[in-house]
């Protein structure tokens, strides 16, 4: 009887199960450990982790919800999802909650949510639906890659303003669900040539309009003249674009600065208070010893900011080492290849897109934290998918799970061949 009412309620691919059980383990465990600033702040140390768990539980309950709502209704779902993300990303540009210098969150009945997080998945859902109508044996309709790029191109605009990153992860997911979708190599090839031709004339905007306000306070000091002066100066100097246009391109600068310009600095010349992100998450990876410390043996979580979120995979290799490290890899890996094998089930198209489109949105939003987190890429705003501490991301992510399982139930297993049979 209680294996009928389990197995009823862990509907599904196991492996996916499994594989969500182990990154909300880990998530539990590392979030616990990496919330010791919020635990100060709050005056409980279990305060920080209790929500954590109560908002995974939710997600949880989301997601078996999900996993019980046949594919065919996620089509019937798509143009709501679309009034719906079009509507909160306008309405974020003008009401929107500023956090860290960006106004990503709306607060409605108390509940924050950053609408970004919802318009990645309907993207990811719009591509799907396209390519699987506009599909023929000879690969997909040139009118599906029309139809994707505009799509595109209105999300994107409404992300990309507040968060580039989320912009551009989300733009790769659409380009690979474009290759996946058999579009003709003409069309990608222009594509990606139109894209590396923007990508340059925005970086010349960014490095030519933005200000550095960390270099300009450092050669203002150099200069002997007052840190705020240079600054406001060159404010002066370009009136107000950065703030009328985009107020995040001082920001986006900044970080390409730090990117590009960072180099081996002895110990002692590590300047903790400017650099104290990247600074301290070094130290967290360096000082794991290839064993690791140990769960809860951190030292640097008290003094890396982010350290429950952008920051996770930081203490992580701190606390577990060079096995949790690639452990945690793993584990993403395994949800994508296993996500591929239930898409190569599906009789369909939508639900094999989906299925595809989704796993490879958390496992690249994944990847590109870790490169963060050890140096590799600038730094971002992006958490780790199902592992740090969130709010409504965590829960989304969980939907997400929740469709693949949803897709796994009805994809079937690919019968072989008859044998001839030979003539009597």
């Amino acid at each position: 009887m209680i294996n009928k009412t389990l197995g009823n309620l862990f509907k599904g691919d196991k492996v996916i199960w499994i594989v969500f059980f182990f990154l909300c383990l880990v998530s539990v465990v590392e979030v616990f450990s990496a919330s010791s600033q919020l635990a100060y702040k709050s005056g409980s140390y279990l305060s920080p982790i209790l929500k954590h768990i109560s908002l995974l539980l939710l997600g949880v309950c989301c997601m078996i919800i999900t996993l019980n709502i046949k594919c065919r209704y996620f089509k019937i779902a798509l143009p709501f999802l679309l009034i719906i993300s079009l509507i909160s990303l306008l309405a974020v540009k003008f009401v929107g909650q500023e956090i860290n210098g960006g106004s990503r969150w709306l607060n409605i009945f108390g509940i924050s949510f950053q609408p970004s997080e919802i318009a990645k998945g309907t993207m990811v859902l719009a591509t799907a639906q396209i390519y699987s109508v506009l599909q023929t044996e000879n690969g997909a309709a040139r009118n599906a890659f029309k139809w994707v790029l505009i799509l595109s191109a209105v999300i994107l605009a409404l992300i990309v303003g507040e968060n580039l990153s989320t912009a551009a992860l989300l733009f790769a997911v659409i380009l690979m669900m474009m290759f996946i979708g058999r579009t003709p190599n003409a069309q990608l090839g222009k594509l990606l040539g139109v894209c590396a031709l923007l990508g340059v004339l925005g970086i010349a905007l960014i490095m030519g309009l933005g200000t550095d306000q960390e270099e300009a306070q450092r050669m203002a000091a150099v200069n002997h003249t007052a840190a705020v002066t240079l600054p406001a100066d060159s404010a002066s100097a370009k009136p107000g674009v950065s703030q009328l246009l985009l107020k995040r391109l001082d920001t986006w600068k900044g970080r390409i600065d730090k990117f590009l310009n960072s180099k081996e600095v002895p110990p002692d010349s590590v300047d903790l208070d400017k650099d104290a992100q990247v600074s301290y998450a070094n130290i967290a990876v360096a000082s794991s010893n290839v064993i690791g410390k140990g769960p809860g043996n951190s030292e640097q979580r008290d003094f890396l900011s982010q350290a429950f979120s952008d920051f996770i995979y930081a203490i992580i290799i701190e606390e577990m080492g060079i096995l949790g490290c690639f452990g945690v890899v793993m584990l993403y890996i395994i949800l994508l290849f296993r996500t591929a094998k239930i898409a190569n089930r599906c009789e369909n198209c939508f639900p094999a897109y989906l299925a595809m489109g989704l796993a490879l949105l958390l496992v690249t939003q994944a990847l590109f934290n870790m490169c963060v987190a050890v140096g590799l890429a600038p730094v971002t705003g992006q958490p780790l998918p199902l592992i740090s501490k969130g709010g409504s991301s965590t829960v989304i992510n969980c939907v997400y799970i929740g469709v693949i399982l949803s897709i796994s139930r009805s994809a079937k297993k690919r019968e072989p061949a008859p044998k001839p049979q030979a003539a009597a």
